[in-house]
């Protein structure tokens, strides 16, 4: 099947269902990168370096036998290497066996220590992050914008940057516009007032953990669950579908080959089920009560936005 797309600022088209990877096994990922470009019709992998599988996605990608040209693939940049990102992008285009990405994302707005005590996750004695709380972001974004200028990259954008990041640290200093912000956005955690911000800045939004993460009450909602017996179709449909619905670049994870075809086939067919009514139930359910942002890492700053207070790790 044809998977709808959405025009990015740059003029690219990105299909609206992408694979997501993360927490995807090194072993698993091959398979499920390979099955979904080549029988489910994916033509969108979504994944990071600091997932540890770029490698896998990448031989995914190869095994498919898909042209490179047909694949819009992402990934990020993780916070541990702001301050170099050609080296950084470098070993994930070797990863991935690529020599472009389709779309380069800052993973984090933080600068998490190059020159730690780990190479992903630095810390201090007591336990909490350790930050560069002085990196200015505008410089990584900097060199990602001479990577496009390389032609090593055909987008550029952000993930986990609220509106206050957007606005004091990256669009003043920017020449080329964020492309994408990547959130958590779904069901609980809708963010209608930010995904209306970013809309009106040309950045399309994407929803990364779109049923929640493992073990969310997402999949068994009791609106969600009615609408889709209404349309004859699954709860996971609707939550995937909501989000096509509104234009929002949706991410579902699976390496299981029955769900990595439904997770593409089941959205797009409920997009189009859904009436405004609809819609408008399951906008008004986060607000009813449910609100509730299930990624939150302890990384000691305030990232600008609402429902998530400041955590550190216990020391």
């Amino acid at each position: 099947m044809a998977c709808p797309t959405i025009k990015l600022n740059t003029g690219a088209e990105i299909p609206v269902i992408g694979l997501g990877t993360w927490q995807s096994k090194p072993e698993e990922v091959v398979s499920a990168v390979e099955y979904a470009l080549k029988e489910a019709g994916y033509r969108h992998i979504d994944c990071a370096w600091a997932y540890g599988n770029e490698a896998q996605v990448g031989e995914g990608i190869r095994k498919s036998g898909v042209p490179r040209s047909e694949i819009f693939i992402t990934s990020k940049i993780w916070a541990t290497r702001l301050n170099d990102v050609e080296k950084a992008l470098d070993e994930t285009l070797a990863n991935l066996g690529v020599d472009y990405l389709d779309l380069y994302l800052m993973h984090w707005p933080i600068h998490l220590n190059p020159n730690g005590n780990h190479p992903s996750f630095p810390t201090l004695p007591n336990g909490h992050r350790d930050l560069i709380r002085d990196w200015p972001l505008r410089e990584t974004w900097k060199q990602m914008e001479a990577m496009v200028k390389k032609g090593k990259l055909r987008a550029i954008g952000v993930s986990n940057c609220s509106e206050r990041i957007l606005e004091q640290e990256i669009l003043p200093y920017a020449e080329i516009v964020p492309a994408v912000d990547q959130c958590e956005i779904h069901l609980y955690n809708p963010q209608h007032k930010f995904v209306e911000y970013l809309k009106s800045k040309g950045i399309v939004p994407q929803a990364y953990s779109p049923l929640g993460s493992t073990g969310s009450p997402l999949l068994s909602d009791e609106t969600a669950t009615a609408i889709a017996e209404k349309h004859g179709l699954k709860p996971a449909d609707i939550l995937l579908g909501y989000l096509v619905a509104k234009d929002i670049v949706t991410l579902p994870k699976s390496v299981t080959p029955a769900r990595i075809k439904a997770n593409i086939e089941g959205p797009v067919a409920a997009a189009k089920k859904l009436t405004k009514e609809d819609i408008e139930k399951l906008d008004g359910v986060a607000a009813a009560g449910k609100q509730n942002r299930l990624i939150q890492p302890p990384w000691g700053v305030d990232l600008g936005f609402d429902d998530w207070p400041v955590k550190y790790p216990s020391a």
